[in-house]
């Protein structure tokens, strides 16, 4: 990949902006509870998850503490090709496991925030300060439509413009 490319990648996954909002984290995370597949049922899409079709995020904790992750996606439909990214996840100090790094590229880590997760560890909402990018994420492929409503109005009172998001379909 070109140089200009790897600026470009950046730029789209991170962004660039100014925003001085901050998202409350919720008050703790059972890291090992956390750990496991959740379903992408709604983001606001990074460039790469745009038109992805049975997303899954996927964590496991290793021995240093660092996450490894793989996120996979079938690209432009339910047969499309399959698609893994596996960025490294690092859980910041004092947080209370809350607040992570994401780091799709050395050294950038992108900002991961855990500011929803219900108290069994079914559902989760994972947001940015920036307010570019959001991810509402379940145990299971669909959740109830008043709980999915619910949570989507949760997002738009973090900020979000809930016009934004998009609904993955799985199957």
């Amino acid at each position: 990949m070109t140089i200009i490319k790897t600026f470009f990648l950046i730029f789209l996954i991170f962004g660039c902006t100014m925003n001085t909002n901050k998202i409350d984290l919720v008050k703790s995370v059972d890291i090992d509870k956390f750990m496991g597949d959740w379903y992408v049922i709604a983001n606001i899409p990074t460039f790469i998850e745009k038109d992805a079709f049975n997303a899954v995020e996927s964590y496991k904790l290793n021995n240093d503490g660092t996450i490894a992750t793989t996120f996979t996606f079938n690209q432009g439909s339910f047969d499309g090709p399959l698609k893994t990214y596996r960025p490294k996840g690092f859980v910041i100090p004092e947080s209370n496991n809350a607040l992570w790094g994401m780091q799709f590229i050395w050294p950038i880590k992108a900002q991961y925030k855990i500011v929803y997760l219900d108290e069994d560890y079914q559902t989760t909402i994972v947001a940015r300060d920036a307010l570019d990018y959001v991810w509402l994420m379940s145990r299971k492929k669909t959740i109830p439509k008043q709980e999915l409503d619910s949570l989507i109005n949760m997002i738009s009172l973090m900020g979000y413009d809930k016009n934004k998001l998009q609904l993955t379909k799985h199957r």
